[in-house]
């Protein structure tokens, strides 16, 4: 993958790129037309004419659910959870579970935006060979 990665041409990939951001686009739009046609509600009153059950389905789209169940399905039943399971049974579970949500959402955080960094500087296919290569020797010594 890596003599892949380095032989490729700095354009190859643009194609699906700009793919991906044309669907992006038109779904935008989708979405804003969609706005229009529900309108902005009442003026005079502040009343909304929109239902008020669909406000939430805006924060819910494809990739929300997507990053949320692969994330669930990673997180379920590694030793992250199983040791929290242990600490929230011997301190304050309230604490506990503030503390290991902020600290999932930082380490998420950090995990999204220095991939989005990564792959603006290398193409994604020499970057996951790299990564192929450090964890084959992290793991190897």
């Amino acid at each position: 993958m890596l003599r892949e990665g380095l032989k490729m041409s700095p354009d190859e990939g643009q194609e699906e790129l700009e793919e991906v951001q044309a669907e992006l686009k038109k779904k935008d739009e989708e979405f804003q037309r969609t706005k229009l046609l529900n309108g902005p509600g009442d003026v005079e009153t502040g009343a909304s004419t929109t239902i008020p059950q669909k406000r939430w389905l805006h924060f819910i789209s494809p990739i929300f659910v997507q990053a949320l169940t692969l994330t669930f399905l990673a997180e379920w039943g590694d030793r992250s959870q199983l040791t929290t399971i242990v600490l929230a049974a011997r301190e304050d579970p309230y604490g506990v579970a503030v503390g290991g949500t902020v600290g999932h959402c930082l380490c998420t955080g950090l995990a999204v935006i220095g991939g989005r960094m990564i792959a603006q500087k290398i193409s994604v296919r020499t970057g996951k060979s790299l990564v192929f290569y450090f964890f084959q020797f992290y793991y190897f010594f």
